[in-house]
């Protein structure tokens, strides 16, 4: 999996989530299905919430939700909000599914960054 983060606003801060570490942590969660009709990101700016994406921008997530592997559940927060995953739901979206895995947590991991710029966050291509 590539490096990625989980970013969340809240109130004046950005709350950063690396995504390994989320995934470490919701092992142990149950899985249960979700109606694709309850991921409110569905109907929000989840990729783009702050710009307009170019072309190569969708291309880029187009690539992605093609090679997005539906046998892993996608991790929600507390409050049913996406934590990792989008690219899993925008596929099954996408054939149709009504339901998803989720791993959903009942308290939030405490956030591995607050208010660091993206750019400053290591990814495996720097």
């Amino acid at each position: 999996m590539r490096k990625q983060y989980h970013f969340r606003q809240k109130g004046e801060d950005t709350y950063i989530w690396d995504v390994h570490k989320l995934v470490e942590l919701s092992q142990n969660l149950a899985v249960k299905e979700v109606h694709l009709s309850d991921i409110k990101e569905l109907n929000e700016a989840y990729w783009y919430p702050n710009q307009q994406p170019t072309t190569q921008d969708l291309i880029d997530h187009f690539i992605l939700i093609q090679e997005a592997d539906l046998s892993y559940p996608v991790i929600l927060c507390s409050e049913g909000r996406m934590m990792d995953g989008m690219h899993r739901v925008a596929k099954a979206k996408m054939l149709g599914q009504d339901t998803i895995q989720t791993l959903q947590f009942i308290v939030d991991p405490e956030p591995d960054f607050i208010n660091v710029h993206e750019d400053d966050l290591e990814y495996d291509d720097k």
